[in-house]
């Protein structure tokens, strides 16, 4: 706990610009989904014939993943915070829908009848009636919409909309446990929060209590007075300050992006640092994004301008090309196949190889005598791979790797790549994917085993640039090209290290990279 509270301290600047972020996000997403979600829930109390398709596809939207709908959104939507607000509304929409449905439903036929007998409209009675005795039910909805959305909302630093989901995801990747914790802890106070606040609110603008069988108004409605302005006014803040925003800082700006591990993450603040250090460009970061066609997607909607790719991942998991092991064809490929098709210009490699590779616990591989992928696919019915997500659906990852060595693992655990380290120092799995510059080798001294066969195709990594960016700043070429072969296997994996098991930040490694070879 000691090690927490430290992490905490010297990162309460970030822990808080974080957490601002995400209350934002949240509160925009529920007032979206009450704006949404309590006409709709009127309208199928007064057409009962509409509840059922709608309810249901309600219900549907809840039963679907929620990083499955966030991506889905993405290639229609792009990255930011757009998705993740659309994400968090949907999955809003069901209890206030539901809950709006029921109140208005359940109320006593006799109250309702009553209210006709004095003369109300059928909306005065709405008005008057049947919202103010159902507004309890209502609200009930609004809270467990209110806390799951604070919950949901981590995921938006999947596709860098930030929020406190940034440490959650940075700490995994780095297997960080402190850095995990600064991002749950707030989030669960935060939502403990909200849900007070909203039952303060609740409380506040209750309309009725039945008492000795009688409805007796407690307080003048104050959903005009009060409800409706702020949440106006939230939204304007939120959304409209949001656009404006980009709409000033646009200009003489350019994103840089990121993968979901702590090479690309550097990679993306090394790229960043040497353009405003040697231009005038401004440069917005939207790291850890996630997986390849994440961020890839984001560079060909122009969410992103630019990011470090990997020559191999480009030739088999995006163009989905067939594997080769010539450095210099799969470079040329690449470089030509993606200006041709996705008006993406590849930029010289920085230097390194960082190809995949699997490894193992150093007492697994002397049990089984390990040295090659040959030799472990002699065991492989015995031993449990843990590999990542992306590695175990890629052409160039498990499937072919499975294939070229006929590897028939006993069990298969698929998880996130920060993750596979844990499971495997816990024996959950025995062999894992990972890259060779990996800096969690040399911090479990594991045991990387030799593609001798050489399955991988080669990695180098090399900077995509949008040709529309290009045009816009033609000087950024020479400056991200300063980079090129700068970094060597063994400075990578050096960095990594850093990094992954030193727990330096990112941002601090990749510029004192920049300082200590001249750069700027």
């Amino acid at each position: 706990m000691k090690d927490f509270f430290n992490y905490a301290t010297k990162n309460t600047g970030q822990i808080i610009d974080l957490l601002g972020q995400h209350i934002l996000l949240s509160i925009v997403s529920v007032l979206i989904a009450i704006i949404i979600g309590v006409p709709l829930g009127i309208l199928i109390s007064r057409n009962k014939k509409f509840s059922k398709p709608i309810l249901g596809i309600a219900n549907v939207i809840q039963a679907v993943p929620s990083l499955a709908l966030l991506g889905f959104l993405i290639p229609f939507i792009g990255i930011g915070s757009t998705p993740a607000i659309i994400m968090v509304v949907l999955y809003s929409l069901l209890p206030i829908v539901k809950n709006t449905y029921t109140g208005l439903t359940n109320i006593d036929s006799d109250i309702i009848e009553a209210a006709r007998g004095i003369g109300l409209t059928k909306s005065q009675t709405m008005r008057k009636i049947q919202l103010p005795l159902a507004f309890p039910i209502i609200m009930a909805g609004v809270r467990i919409s209110a806390v799951t959305a604070v919950g949901l909302m981590t995921i938006a630093a999947f596709v860098g909309a930030g929020g406190l989901g940034y440490l959650v995801f940075s700490g995994v990747s780095t297997v960080d446990n402190n850095m995990i914790l600064a991002g749950a802890i707030p989030a669960c106070i935060l939502a403990l929060l909200i849900d007070f606040a909203v039952g303060k609110m609740e409380s506040k603008l209750s309309y009725t209590s039945k008492m000795n069988g009688s409805i007796k108004q407690q307080k003048k409605p104050k959903f005009k007075k009060i409800l409706i302005p702020a949440a106006i006014v939230l939204l304007v803040l939120g959304i409209g300050s949001s656009y404006v925003y980009k709409m000033v800082d646009a200009k003489n700006k350019i994103v840089i992006g990121s993968k979901n591990f702590s090479e690309s993450i550097i990679l993306a603040h090394m790229t960043a640092d040497l353009i405003e250090a040697k231009t005038d460009i401004s440069v917005e970061r939207k790291v850890n994004l996630g997986g390849t066609q994440v961020v890839f997607g984001a560079l060909k909607k122009g969410d992103v301008d630019a990011y470090v790719e990997y020559t191999g991942t480009g030739l088999v998991s995006i163009l989905k090309k067939d594997v080769s092991n010539n450095p210099n064809k799969v470079y040329s490929t690449v470089r030509n196949e993606f200006e041709k098709r996705y008006s993406i210009e590849t930029l010289k490699p920085l230097g390194f190889n960082n190809t995949y590779t699997l490894a193992v616990r150093q007492d697994t591989a002397k049990k089984y005598g390990l040295e090659t992928f040959s030799d472990l696919a002699k065991v492989s019915n015995q031993l449990t791979a843990g590999t990542t997500i992306e590695f175990s659906n890629r052409k160039d990852g498990l499937p072919g790797l499975a294939q070229k060595y006929t590897m028939n693992f006993a069990n298969l655990k698929a998880v996130d790549g920060g993750l596979r380290y844990t499971a495997l120092m816990n024996n959950k799995s025995q062999v894992i994917d990972a890259f060779s510059t990996d800096g969690m080798l040399q911090e479990f001294k594991l045991k990387v085993l030799k593609d001798d066969k050489n399955f991988f195709p080669p990695y180098y990594a090399v900077p995509m640039v949008r040709e529309e960016t290009l045009k816009e700043y033609p000087e950024l070429k020479k400056v991200m090209n300063s980079l090129a072969g700068t970094l060597t296997d063994e400075k990578m994996r050096e960095l990594n290290y850093k990094v992954d098991s030193l727990k330096q930040s990112p941002e601090k490694v990749a510029k004192q990279f920049l300082i200590d070879e001249g750069l700027i």
